[in-house]
């Protein structure tokens, strides 16, 4: 447990609600930067220690944008379940890997996915999908198979992994954006809680600065999607936006991790 400052204490609600802002705003991508802002502006010093906690600020927010899906009926439950079924096993794998490399690789490593971040956020992503997707023996395995992968992915590196998990959702099954955007959760929430168990029994979690991020989340979430329905027309710019301070952060991370190895 790391014992906060006062500046960290706020420098800590600033981050969180940073990533909640950024996903409320864009929809997506967001949770790419906890891991970042904890460590080089909290000044977290040990990357695991900000992973295992950033996975629980992700798996909280993800529960919560859950909710707000379930109750639109944007969730497809059964295809969601194998995918996140089979990710959890991935999760707990790939944290297990991700705690046994050195932190300042992981940051490499972590810096590098960052990059694939941003250029997916540049993709424009189709709206069109068959509604009436469900669960059927020619999409479980394509299901199993990638949420497996993803999973593994998720608990390697803390994060969310949406921007993974939505295409790989539509292309398993076919269903709709705004399907897969609801169906993701129900694997962002698992794979989340998976990672921080695993990384909180190593004893990689501050517990005081998960809730700083949390709460921090669900402030800044509320005030990016109120942002967001003003700027529904200009969702383009800000996702390019968005990916142009992903990609500023990635370089950074790679020099300073490139001159620390």
């Amino acid at each position: 447990m790391i014992a906060l400052s006062l500046l960290q204490t706020g420098l800590g609600l600033l981050s969180g609600s940073l990533v909640g802002f950024s996903l409320g705003l864009v929809g997506g991508g967001g949770s790419i930067l906890a891991v970042p802002l904890m460590v080089y502006l909290v000044g977290v010093a040990n990357p695991h220690v900000a992973i295992g906690t950033s996975a629980i600020a992700v798996a909280a927010n993800a529960a919560v944008n859950l909710a707000n899906h379930a109750r639109e009926g944007n969730v497809k439950w059964q295809c969601a379940g194998v995918f996140a079924i089979a990710g959890v096993a991935g999760a707990f794998g790939g944290s297990i890997l991700g705690k046994m490399l050195d932190g300042q690789r992981l940051l490499l490593f972590f810096a590098l996915l960052m990059l694939v971040v941003g250029a997916l956020m540049l993709r424009r992503r189709a709206d069109d999908g068959d509604l009436q997707v469900v669960l059927n023996r020619s999409n479980f395995p394509s299901l199993a198979g990638l949420g497996l992968a993803t999973g593994a992915l998720s608990g390697f590196f803390g994060i969310g992994g949406g921007f993974l998990i939505v295409p790989s959702l539509m292309l398993a099954t076919g269903m709709p954006i705004l399907n897969a955007v609801g169906s993701s959760l129900v694997a962002v929430t698992a794979f989340g809680l998976t990672t921080a168990a695993s990384y909180a029994y190593s004893g990689f979690v501050d517990w005081t600065l998960a809730v700083l991020f949390i709460v921090g989340g669900i402030l800044g979430g509320l005030l990016g999607a109120r942002f967001a329905k003003t700027l529904a027309g200009k969702r383009g710019a800000l996702n390019r936006v968005f990916a142009g301070l992903i990609f500023a952060v990635a370089i950074y991370m790679i020099v300073k991790a490139l001159s620390a190895i």
